[in-house]
């Protein structure tokens, strides 16, 4: 149970963050001085008390944590539902009518959403990766990344985020249930958060690069 738990709290974390994260990106609608000036402010929250990127580097710490301890939560829990399966059933393929299809995703989505991390934190934020030319400025970053030519980044970048909108859908699901908040008569509304919010964080983290692949931002 501590380990469903600690899984259903990292979660949350980790939720709120793409949400707040997905808000900030979409400023890049609002033209390069307002998006880099969001970026900017980012890096004063909590000066002078804090030093400059200050609390970045705490935020950053503690979504590190969470996406570890997540991460081993959902090992070991995976480990001991494999080892509790009589031999017999483990290579019988069974039709289970309450599994979805995110959740079958979940263990290789999980995967994929863990490299799609590793390259944006490369790409965006410490510009290490630069299909396009490194700048110092968030905006030229996520413009010049995102050109026609480098539609394989694009590419990668939609079925990553797909892949994490599947990983939220049932994760919030499992997380809620977790938590005791899934009882009898609320599982179609819970469903329905669910979907909303996966549904809401996906396209809104979508945008950002089709638009600029389109010529709709430049």
């Amino acid at each position: 149970m501590a380990l469903k738990s600690a899984m259903a709290v990292t979660g949350a974390i980790l939720v709120l963050y793409l949400i707040a994260h997905m808000y900030g990106n979409l400023k890049i609608f609002s033209g390069q001085e307002a998006f880099d000036g969001y970026a900017h402010s980012l890096r004063e929250l909590g000066y002078p008390l804090l030093p400059e990127g200050g609390f970045l580097w705490i935020f950053r710490l503690v979504l590190l944590a969470s996406v570890l301890i997540h991460i081993y939560a959902a090992v070991t829990l995976w480990g001991r539902a494999r080892r509790a399966r009589p031999a017999s059933e483990r290579y019988q393929v069974k039709k289970r009518v309450q599994r979805t299809y995110a959740s079958y995703t979940m263990r290789w989505g999980g995967v994929l959403v863990a490299l799609f991390v590793i390259f944006h934190i490369l790409h965006l934020t410490t510009n290490n990766i630069a299909p396009g030319g490194a700048s110092d400025s968030p905006y030229e970053r996520l413009v010049n990344g995102f050109q026609p030519e480098f539609w394989y980044v694009t590419l990668f970048y939609v079925a990553s985020v797909v892949a994490v909108g599947f990983h939220l859908r049932h994760g919030i699901w499992s997380g809620l249930a977790t938590l005791g908040v899934n009882k009898a008569g609320r599982q179609g509304l819970l469903n329905a958060i669910a979907v909303g919010i996966s549904l809401i964080v996906t396209v809104g983290f979508l945008l950002p690069p089709l638009a600029v692949t389109f010529g709709l931002v430049s």
